[in-house]
């Protein structure tokens, strides 16, 4: 059964900085993408960023460009997104996902199979 259990989101104020963590178990961790999406109250689910499988290379919404950085422990299985210069409109449950790539690869074409709890996240302002 896969299973995708994330901790650290929290509250912080605008500027501040979160690292959220995403263990994974129950499938081969280096033959899936894993990736990050976010919601916020009355918005649609937001494809956050995801690294790759296939050669390690990190996607992000624009959005969170230059901002957020995705990594991954390949001996603990987890992954990892950390968040820096928060913004209020950050604000959201968080999702650690499950992810199939598809030509041409990017944060918009990838699609999440599999999906943890959420960890809520808010930045104040």
């Amino acid at each position: 059964e896969v299973q995708l259990v994330e901790s650290g989101g929290g509250l912080v104020q605008a500027g501040g900085s979160l690292r959220l963590s995403c263990a994974t178990s129950g499938f081969s961790f280096n033959d899936y993408a894993i990736g990050w999406s976010r919601q916020a109250p009355g918005k649609e689910r937001e494809r956050v960023s995801y690294i790759s499988a296939r050669d390690g290379r990190t996607y992000y919404a624009d959005s969170v460009k230059g901002r957020f950085t995705i990594s991954s422990d390949n001996a603990k299985n987890t992954v990892y997104l950390h968040m820096n210069s928060l913004k209020p409109e950050d604000t959201a449950v968080y999702y650690c996902t499950q992810v199939v790539e598809f030509p041409p690869y990017g944060i918009t074409t990838m699609k999440p199979m599999a999906w943890g709890q959420g960890t809520q996240v808010t930045v104040s302002s």
